[in-house]
């Protein structure tokens, strides 16, 4: 069926003759009424009765009728939603992060994006890297931020800041008075790590397996609350800086002091190469840009 056919119909049928739905339309009478002939002959159905009283819908022209307000209003709301999104008035934001930058860099650049526009609905996932990587993958995110260099060849990827990650043990810790210590010293003391998969313990087993050696963590643990819950209740992590700033202010933790082995790794802001990003996801990618300057 030809739209502009379809146009004309409705123009002219919701105006009460072809040459007021003509006018609404910035077309000649004659050829409005070419058209509409035209879409009766392509359907095969008389669609209006024209008689010396005007003009009269018939059954298939009432039916149609319907059809066309449906169609047209779906296209007026069509235009609508896309005006709303490209100027960030509606929408989606469908974020994740691992569990760093998640919990402690995302929440303040969420407050302030949501007080920017707040027609926008926002979502945050929070998991280890390795699953913000395969969501990202599977098209469930717009935008994905993990710990560590993007992998692989089908992501955009940005820096947006950096993190160390450092030893820590509970006030009071044997370690804690052990004045400065090696990686050897840590690599098989009773610890706490995050499970395999997380960008945290990535950083950690490659920076060992740099030195040759291996990390045994005695406890794995799939949360990082679940892992300074433990570390509070007395032990020894490596942990991101950024997850334990409020218990070395407060002095429950002690960053302990390791010669050999620096921890440092990128901060990535991802997103799938090929894929336009919508408008919300581009103002937040922005935000987030600029916030790291």
């Amino acid at each position: 069926m030809n739209l502009h056919h379809l146009r004309v119909f409705h123009a002219a049928a919701q105006a009460g003759g072809i040459t007021a739905g003509a006018a609404r339309l910035n077309l000649s009478q004659p050829a409005a009424s070419r058209e509409i002939k035209e879409l009766e002959i392509r359907l095969g159905v008389t669609l209006l009765d024209r008689s010396s009283r005007g003009l009269s819908l018939t059954e298939a022209g009432r039916d149609l009728l319907d059809y066309a307000r449906r169609i047209f209003a779906l296209e007026q709301a069509a235009e609508a939603r896309l005006r709303d999104l490209a100027g960030l008035e509606g929408g989606r934001l469908l974020l994740g992060a691992s569990n760093t930058i998640g919990n402690h860099l995302l929440p303040p650049l969420l407050a302030r994006f949501a007080a920017l526009y707040p027609g926008i609905e926002i979502t945050l996932l929070v998991s280890n890297s390795q699953q913000v990587r395969q969501r990202l993958d599977d098209d469930q995110l717009n935008l994905g931020f993990v710990e560590g260099p993007a992998v692989g060849e089908d992501v955009n990827h940005r820096a947006i800041g950096h993190d160390r990650i450092i030893a820590v043990a509970t006030i009071g810790h044997p370690l804690t008075l052990a004045g400065t210590l090696s990686a050897t010293d840590l690599a098989d003391r009773v610890a706490v790590a995050r499970e395999p998969g997380s960008g945290t313990r990535a950083s950690i087993d490659e920076a060992y397996a740099v030195l040759g050696q291996t990390y045994r963590p005695a406890i794995t643990v799939g949360t990082a609350e679940a892992l300074k819950n433990l570390l509070l209740a007395g032990g020894m992590a490596w942990v991101p800086r950024l997850s334990v700033l409020p218990e070395l202010r407060s002095g429950r933790l002690v960053e302990l002091a390791v010669a050999d082995l620096v921890i440092e790794r990128p901060l990535t802001m991802i997103w799938r190469k090929g894929r336009t990003l919508a408008p919300a996801a581009r103002a937040f990618a922005d935000l987030v840009c600029e916030d790291g300057q």
